[in-house]
């Protein structure tokens, strides 16, 4: 301060460091001239230095007892060459670059701007400028050490344009946020009005259960256009007012929407050995059901997601088709949904109403989704063939998409309005009689066939099921209640007549109550059911089977039936009496049988030159047709070879062999056509103790499917015509 009041001032490259050295210094400085010295508290000195002119920092002389710089002054040749319009151009482009600055930046001040206006020279006005500028000391260091003028212009410049972008993408993120923060500021306000007013009317629920359904929807697994409906709703429904009808029908359908399950699902038990197992335990028989099961989990373990099938089980009551869905969805750890069809006539039950109806509801698909609660349940559709239509639509037609693997992946229910994905639901449908299910639905389908019990399935049906059963259901416990053998092959045959083992369940019931009223009443500790007490606790028996007669008949022969509840045998007689050519048939027949009947006459007045009969008995003589039992019902086309037998049998007088029955439909030149419920009626054959069956030739292959223990004692003839039956049936040779 004494002596010329000059410093050297040069910025660190690092300002932590302590005891910088020559390299840890910038090369450039300025010469400033000290003003002012103040000394405050603490030893804490104050320096006011006024910047001269820029130099460049070369060496140090001496660093004891402080620092003493070679400082050498810039060589400013290269200004020279400058003309005054390029001094002005770059005068003029640093002015209104910081104009443009200062309009953006808000910080830059208007005295300032003022006062660059006002300077006429360019290295001036770059030193203000550059010293304005809010920047890291490393960009002003980069000034400095530009020496030229063009230089020192150019990073200026370059500096204020990227300091202008940085200022107006900062305006523009700062005013984003201002206008967010002031919509929900409005909301908020608003909301909170509207709350106050809601409160006053006594209508504050609304709004809470508008967030609650929110706050679900935020956990709701569903997809992007689901959820955006789904909001959409419920803010529709917080417009709303709670007192109106509309709130409600808004409420309702909000809750089952949020309620389905879009896209949660379960995981399955792929394992086929542990289904094999449980299908085994549950039950007895249904090879070809545990087969398909199978093989489906056989491909969806191949293929890692096979389409869910569409499986028909067919069959006559009480052979366990509804219990070996509940089964399968064991086998496979599925949520089992049931689905009764029987007696719904009305479409909106499959596809829902349209929820601005009064007391609009889902159909029964998606509200058996919901209960399942996952997307991918075994949804059985029981009694299929007992849908109705009527003027308010087809149901079967309403089926249609539900059942078609190419279409449910975006079923469309009438009340939910988005498509519900079906294509992972297990669909199983039952029914007794697949003739009844309209063709299209049927189409959709894979039917399997379960067909009536044999005795000997009944029976292991009856031990090693049904009779744990009943005897839990009653209170009673397997030391105190049994049932022999016998008891149950007597209960089979002589109290019960059906193609399942629901009767047989209701008997073993009745004889599980008797011994259980015993017991509780303390008249024995014990009771066993034998073939010698059985009449005591279930009385006389109410069937007999019918028995192949004693002896060969003439005009008698015995037919095969099937029945809703199993297969069955039925003589047919014919009398031959003078009279004027006429025929009648009795015993309450259907159509079919009535034209097998003509059809069967037809042709045996076609051949009757063939079995000597003259052309006039027809005109002389009436034929009666008569099946006994006449109160019941009967109709099929299963019975005309046993008719034209029983016809000839009586015209030709020759008798029939009374162990032979027979089924299978006629034409007109003797042929003889296929027909159904084969296994039912070999049963019933079986049973009545017949030894030889003539069988249509082209249901062989049906027969090479029943089990050999149905088939044992029988003889089995297949046949192509009348002859051959009639070579079979007749006990000598026309």
């Amino acid at each position: 301060m004494a002596d010329e009041k000059r410093i050297f001032l040069v910025t660190q490259k690092q300002e932590e460091q302590e005891e910088p050295d020559l390299k840890d210094l910038y090369p450039v400085g300025v010469i400033a001239e000290v003003k002012q010295v103040i000394k405050l508290q603490n030893n804490i000195v104050r320096v006011l230095a006024e910047g001269k002119e820029r130099a460049r920092l070369s060496a140090f002389a001496e660093t004891e007892p402080f620092l003493v710089a070679e400082a050498v002054r810039p060589d400013d040749e290269a200004d020279k060459g400058l003309t005054e319009e390029d001094r002005l151009a770059m005068f003029r482009s640093i002015q209104e670059a910081y104009g443009k600055y200062q309009t953006v930046n808000s910080r830059a001040g208007k005295d300032f701007f003022r006062q660059i206006h006002g300077l006429t020279e360019l290295e001036k006005l770059i030193d203000q400028v550059a010293n304005q500028l809010p920047v890291h000391y490393r960009e002003k260091q980069k000034i400095l050490e530009a020496v030229p003028l063009t230089e020192r212009y150019e990073v200026l410049l370059e500096l204020l344009l990227r300091e202008i972008e940085i200022s107006e993408i900062k305006n523009e993120l700062q005013s984003k946020v201002k206008q967010r923060i002031d919509r929900n500021q409005k909301e908020y306000i608003l909301r909170e009005q509207m709350k106050v007013i809601r409160e006053e009317l006594g209508e504050d629920n609304t709004d809470s259960d508008a967030e609650a359904y929110l706050a679900a929807l935020a956990e709701l697994k569903a997809g992007r256009e689901i959820k955006d409906k789904i909001k959409k709703e419920i803010r529709r429904f917080q417009k709303i007012s709670p007192n109106s009808t509309e709130s409600t029908v808004a409420r309702g359908y909000i809750e089952t929407v949020l309620e389905l399950p879009w896209d949660k699902v379960s995981d399955d038990n792929d394992d086929i050995k542990n289904a094999e197992r449980i299908l085994n335990e549950d039950h007895y028989g249904l090879d070809k059901v545990k087969e398909r099961i199978l093989e489906f989990l056989a491909v969806r373990g191949l293929t890692e997601k096979g389409d869910s099938p569409i499986i028909c089980l067919v069959g006559p009551p009480g052979t366990g088709k509804t219990s070996i869905a509940r089964s399968v969805a064991r086998a496979l750890e599925k949520k089992y949904v049931r689905i009764c069809l029987g007696g719904v006539r009305d479409e909106a039950e499959i596809r829902g109403h349209r929820k601005t109806y009064v007391g609009a509801m889902p159909g029964r698909i998606v509200s058996g989704l919901k209960s399942a609660g996952v997307r991918n349940p075994l949804m059985l559709l029981d009694e299929v063939d007992k849908m109705s239509s009527d003027y308010k639509g087809d149901t079967a037609s309403a089926l249609l998409e539900v059942l078609d693997s190419e279409q449910n992946s975006r079923f469309r229910d009438h009340y939910v309005e988005m498509p519900v994905d079906l294509s992972d639901v297990f669909f199983i449908a039952t029914a007794n009689s697949a003739q009844k299910i309209p063709k299209p639905l049927l189409d959709r389908m894979e039917v399997i066939e379960i067909s009536s019990y044999t005795e000997n399935e009944k029976a292991h049906i009856a031990r090693e099921h049904l009779l744990g059963k009943q005897t839990a259901r009653n209170g009673l416990k397997p030391k105190q209640f049994s049932v022999s053998d016998s008891a149950i092959e007597k209960i089979i045959r002589g109290y019960t007549r059906e193609a399942g083992v629901r009767g047989l369940e209701r008997k073993l019931g009745e004889l599980a109550r008797k011994a259980a009223r015993e017991i509780y009443g303390g008249e024995k500790k014990k009771v066993k059911i034998t073939g010698q007490n059985l009449q005591k606790y279930l009385g006389r028996e109410k069937y007999a089977i019918d028995q192949k007669n004693d002896r060969d008949e003439i005009g008698i022969v015995r037919g095969l039936a099937w029945t809703s509840v199993g297969g069955d045998t039925l003589e047919v007689e014919v009398n031959i009496m003078p009279g004027k050519g006429e025929y009648r048939l009795t015993g309450q027949l259907g159509d079919v049988m009535k034209e097998s009947a003509q059809a069967g006459i037809s042709f045996i007045r076609s051949v009757s030159g063939e079995y000597g009969i003259s052309r006039k008995f027809f005109q002389e003589h009436d034929i009666h047709i008569h099946i006994p039992e006449g109160a019941v019902p009967k109709d099929g086309p299963s019975a005309g070879i046993t008719m034209v037998t029983a016809v000839l049998s009586a015209i030709t007088r020759i008798p029939v062999r009374a162990d032979v029955a027979m089924t299978g439909e006629i034409t007109l030149r003797g042929r003889v056509l296929p027909i159904g419920g084969l296994k039912e009626k070999l049963i019933a054959a079986k049973s009545a103790g017949i030894r030889l069956v003539c069988v249509p030739r082209k249901n062989e292959k049906d027969v090479e499917e029943i089990a050999e223990e149905i088939k044992k004692g029988i003889q089995i003839v297949f046949v192509e015509n009348v002859k051959q039956v009639l070579e079979k049936a007749f006990v000598r040779r026309l």
